[in-house]
């Protein structure tokens, strides 16, 4: 019988990831190193394991063996869910693998920007530091901070910044109820207005759709408290940068922390990674050795499940089994 070929377009990948392949017959993985164009190095596979790489219509097309493309990660915005329904092709994620390890991240974004870390960790490092002073932070215990998406990851940093901090929670997502928003300790509000004027710290956790496309521009910008800081470990995209360098250059809020952008990584002359009042990380925050590990054995123990003629447990698009 000819072996399955199953494409891994995840570098680098967790030892742990490769380990759940080991000793299986019939299986030859392959680990894709953009060495050949995407189109290419999928046409024989039978199992794709996607990273960042862009699964269009046309990358997809062009594996007409393809039984299960697996998502290393949460957000599945690089895959094209339609195309891959039409050829009745699951499409799995890994949901839970990284939500602590990103909501941990958002809580460490708000501590950096409130108390000056990566500010004066540099005037110490080129010797401008003079006094402390030019330093002073806030403290978060009490303040309030407002989620938009309270999903895997945006309910862990409710649960961490209600029971560390002490902080009130203000939850804007049309897709959860207020029982749910009460069960994991956030006041849902019904307009993002609401959510925007009343928090001293907004956080992004939200997937990247049409909808949420541009949920934060100049217009949400302008009713945010100057005080409030914008934070976003989620999506590229979803907050309009345009809109955030001007926000920041007009002092409409204090400052920013992203771990995300358009364009990844950003170039070196981006405005936004250069500017003095934005923390830039490049798109890291669920990279933790134990976030990784669950991502990758989660990714291919649903290639396995798949192509042993099962389904898979996490699915995005399960219509294709109706």
């Amino acid at each position: 019988m000819a072996k399955k070929k199953v494409i891994i377009d995840v570098p680098p990948i967790h030892a742990d990831g490769l380990k759940a392949f080991e000793n299986v017959p019939n299986i030859e993985v392959v680990r894709y190193y953009k060495d050949q164009p995407l189109p290419d190095a999928v046409k024989d596979a039978a199992g794709i394991m996607v990273g960042l790489s862009i699964f269009d219509e046309a990358v997809i097309e062009n594996a007409p063996n393809l039984e299960i493309i697996a998502k290393h990660g949460v957000g599945y915005d690089n895959i094209d869910i339609t195309a891959a329904t039409k050829r009745k092709i699951p499409v799995a994620f890994t949901p839970y693998a990284n939500s602590s390890s990103v909501a941990e991240y958002t809580v460490g974004f708000i501590l950096a920007v409130t108390k000056k870390l990566s500010e004066s960790n540099a005037a110490l490092k080129d010797g401008t530091y003079r006094e402390m002073k030019d330093f002073t932070g806030i403290d978060i215990r009490g303040k309030t901070v407002g989620i938009i998406g309270i999903g895997r990851i945006g309910s862990e940093v409710v649960r961490m910044c209600r029971q560390a901090f002490h902080m009130t929670v203000l939850a804007y997502d049309p897709f959860v109820t207020d029982a749910y928003s009460n069960t994991v300790g956030a006041h849902r509000v019904d307009n993002l207005d609401e959510l925007l004027t009343a928090s001293d710290f907004v956080t992004v956790h939200c997937p990247l759709t049409p909808l949420t496309k541009d949920i934060i521009s100049e217009v949400e910008l302008k009713k945010m408290k100057k005080s409030a800081f914008l934070f976003n470990t989620a999506r590229g995209g979803i907050v309009n940068e345009t809109a955030l360098l001007r926000a920041l250059d007009e002092g409409w809020i204090e400052g920013a922390a992203l771990d995300v952008t358009i364009m990844e990584p950003p170039s070196a002359d981006h405005p936004l990674l250069n500017h003095e009042k934005v923390l830039v990380t490049p798109h890291i925050a669920a990279n933790t050795d134990e976030a990784m590990s669950r991502m990758a054995t989660m990714a291919a123990d649903e290639i396995l499940r798949v192509l042993a003629g099962g389904k898979p447990i996490n699915i995005v698009n399960p219509e294709i089994y109706l």
